[in-house]
């Protein structure tokens, strides 16, 4: 059965997500002289929280350097965090449904569990081993995992590559003799390997011709549809964001700054900073002119980020507060989070 985005959200309203987190952050030492002295840190993801829903697709925007792949990375524990709970729903010995923190699970305890989270790269060309063919790729995590072998091995491989679009006459063939999104077709295939149930999607098309970019859009959503797949699809890119997410949040120097469903975040947003973002986004018709808000200074440095809102430097409508008091994160209205002091008082532009 099709699940719409408001079922995703009233699920996320009662609790039932699959993936919770909550307060997470990751630190990286800031180190200099020959004996490698710790002088700081650079918080990359700085105390965020959220939820994923069963098949719900969350989108998570910001520029470049924000902390979106890091905290994907978390996610997925390729970083292990330095603080924070990653609660993912799943089934105990005993068949009933439970929550587990992956963060607190040594590499052992994780195994079981790696299966139900995968990760698609954003370089298909550097995601790929260039002395592994098709079938080695894709079939490498049925063998980490031990979920098939001899001739069930080759065809669930065969299966895999029918099932994103690509011909079984490739099984031998390296990746330098695909193009780009065929080698995301091969990426996207070994991540859904495993069955898993939560896909983190690095921006997975920033690197793709657009033509090519729509297709792959469109095969993560059959693949959501036919196996009920629940997606962190991280990108730069807000009009694609927009075209695949139930709900967004958006992310500033390691904070969410705001969270809300597609639809009320892209009409009605209530930070400056989401504001900022969505008027850049381009517009079809040729006879329509957006006046874009260009945000002045550069971006804060997440090892010495400014004192109280991170974004008041450059925000067009900061008062003295801003820079004294950091905002709390709050929902303004039902199920629109934003971190701002004055949310409630300003009047942003959104796009239709």
């Amino acid at each position: 059965m099709e699940t719409t985005g408001q079922q995703v959200v009233e699920r996320i309203d009662n609790v039932d997500a699959l993936l919770e987190i909550k307060n997470l952050k990751k630190y990286f030492p800031v180190q200099t002289g020959l004996f490698r002295r710790k002088i700081g840190y650079v918080k990359a993801v700085d105390d965020v929280s959220f939820k994923i829903g069963h098949g719900e697709t969350l989108g998570l925007v910001g520029e470049t350097g924000c902390g979106k792949t890091t905290l994907g990375r978390c996610v997925v524990r390729l970083y292990k965090p330095l603080a924070g709970q990653i609660l993912y729903q799943c089934e105990d010995d005993s068949g009933q449904e439970a929550k587990i923190d992956l963060a607190e699970l040594s590499g052992r305890e994780l195994r079981p569990h790696r299966r139900d989270i995968q990760m698609i790269f954003q370089d298909p060309y550097s995601s790929l081993s260039p002395r592994r063919t098709v079938f080695d790729t894709i079939s490498e995590p049925l063998r980490a995992n031990q979920l098939a072998s001899g001739r069930e091995l080759e065809d669930r491989v065969i299966h895999l590559m029918q099932v994103v679009g690509l011909e079984t006459r490739y099984l031998r063939r390296y990746p330098h003799a695909f193009s780009g999104g065929q080698r995301q077709r091969i990426g996207i295939a070994r991540s859904l390997a495993t069955n898993p149930k939560l896909v983190v999607a690095d921006e997975p098309v920033s690197a793709l011709d657009v033509s090519i970019q729509a297709q792959i859009l469109n095969l993560l959503g059959d693949l959501q549809d036919q196996f009920g797949l629940s997606y962190l699809f991280i990108a730069h890119d807000l009009s694609v964001v927009k075209y695949v997410s139930d709900r967004v949040a958006v992310m500033y120097v390691g904070r969410l700054v705001e969270l809300a469903s597609t639809e009320d975040l892209y009409a009605d947003p209530k930070h400056p900073y989401t504001e900022a973002l969505l008027s850049a986004v381009p517009i079809s018709d040729p006879d329509v002119v957006r006046e874009r808000i260009k945000l002045e200074g550069e971006i804060p440095d997440p090892a010495n980020p400014p004192a109280g809102c991170y974004f008041h430097p450059r925000c067009p409508y900061a008062k003295a507060l801003c820079g004294e008091e950091p905002p709390s994160w709050e929902e303004v209205e039902p199920r629109h989070f934003t971190a701002c002091h004055f949310a409630r008082e300003l009047d942003l532009r959104g796009i239709g």
